[in-house]
C-alpha cells in the first residue's frame, strides 16, 4: 500500500510560480511511475505530467515548456514546477502512483488546490 501526501498548492497571480510536492509512504517508491493531474470545476480529471521509474518525462501539451516533474527516490517525493502560471491551469492537482510490477496497482492523493487569479 502506498500513500500519497500533497502540499504547495495555493492562490497566486498570472504569471506567478508554485512547486507542488508530493511524498508517498512504504519502500517501493523508486520502482513506481509518478504523475501529477488535474481536474478543473466541471471539468474531467487530466494528466499534466508524468515521470517513469526511469526518469522519462512527458508533458500534455497545456504546459509544456512551463512546468517541470521531477522525483527525489531518497526522499521519496515527486515535484512538480509551475511556471507562467495562467487562470486555466487553475485546478484540483492530485499526485497519482504506478506500481507496474505485478500485482498492478494505482493510487491517488487528496489533491491540493491551485487558484491562478489576480
Amino acid at each position: 500500500q502506498v500513500q500519497l501526501v500533497e502540499s504547495g498548492g495555493g492562490l497566486v497571480q498570472p504569471g506567478g510560480s508554485l512547486r507542488l510536492s508530493c511524498v508517498a509512504s512504504g519502500s517501493i517508491f523508486s520502482s513506481l511511475h509518478m504523475g501529477w493531474y488535474r481536474q478543473a470545476p466541471g471539468g474531467e480529471r487530466e494528466l499534466v505530467a508524468r515521470i517513469f521509474s526511469g526518469g522519462q518525462t512527458n508533458y500534455a501539451d497545456s504546459v509544456k515548456g512551463r512546468f517541470t516533474i521531477s522525483r527525489d527516490n531518497a526522499g521519496k517525493t515527486v515535484y512538480l514546477q509551475m511556471n507562467s502560471l495562467k487562470p486555466e491551469d487553475t485546478a484540483v492537482y492530485y499526485c497519482n502512483a504506478r506500481k507496474w510490477i505485478p500485482p498492478t496497482a494505482a493510487y491517488w492523493g487528496q489533491g491540493t488546490q491551485v487558484t491562478v487569479s489576480s
